[in-house]
């Protein structure tokens, strides 16, 4: 987990100083309001020393990621280096360690949000010039979603340095084909990944509450799930 937010601090100093790559009512929890915005901030980095050489000869210059592996650099409308999430009430389960991992995050998440919903808070918050660069969609928990949908939503994204979708556990007959819709519509278009909460949150059901679809505030499964959402962020 550690190494997942060192790496994207990284990221988001590079890309914050060079702009170059750098159903429902299923029972949303009652302890936050329905809408929670937290206004983002400055990440702190670390600028790594470098030791001098007496070695005559240029060292090899070693890679420890791909050029598919980086941001993009932001375009416009979007603000860089800062990381903007909107999700459905799922979110609020795991906002409060997701904002210790990710210092400074924009988090948007409401009970009962539909794809649509979450794609006007992104269109306001463009439109407002606070849209970070790097964006969390956490939607499709509460009805089926289309590569119309998906294809809808990117338009609005198109330009952000590095979108994470996070597909969606929910004991509903929509939950698969969501989750292929997602999973294809990442496939088509560049610095766009999927945080596969599917698959973790099926091998753990004992994180879940009766619905299993939500977790304990700040228990386990929100532990987890923060914590992929960040390594997918920082990763790709």
């Amino acid at each position: 987990m550690l190494a997942a937010v060192v790496a994207l601090t990284a990221y988001l100093a590079l890309d914050g100083s060079t702009g170059t790559p750098s159903a429902h009512g299923l029972g949303g929890s009652d302890r936050r309001s329905t809408t929670t915005s937290v206004a983002g901030g400055n990440v702190a980095t670390t600028t790594p020393t470098t030791s001098s050489t007496t070695s005559t000869a240029p060292s090899p210059s070693t890679t420890t990621s791909t050029t598919a592996d980086l941001p993009g650099p932001a375009g416009p409308g979007f603000v860089a280096g800062q990381v903007t999430a909107v999700g459905d009430s799922v979110m609020l389960d795991y906002q409060d360690p997701l904002e210790t991992s990710i210092p400074g995050i924009d988090v948007n998440a409401a009970v009962s949000r539909q794809w649509s919903d979450g794609e006007a808070v992104l269109q306001q918050m463009k439109a407002a010039g606070h849209l970070g660069s790097l964006v969390i969609v956490g939607l499709g928990t509460n009805g089926p979603i289309t590569s119309t949908d998906f294809d809808n939503m990117m338009a609005i994204l198109s330009g952000a340095s590095r979108v994470v979708f996070v597909n969606v556990h929910v004991d509903r007959a929509w939950q698969d084909p969501n989750n292929a819709v997602i999973a294809s519509g990442a496939a088509r278009y560049p610095h766009v990944v999927v945080a596969d909460w599917a698959t973790l949150a099926a091998q753990n059901p004992q994180w879940f509450g009766a619905d299993g679809t939500h977790l304990g505030i700040d228990g386990p499964g929100a532990d987890a799930l923060a914590a992929l959402v960040t390594r997918t962020l920082a990763n790709g």
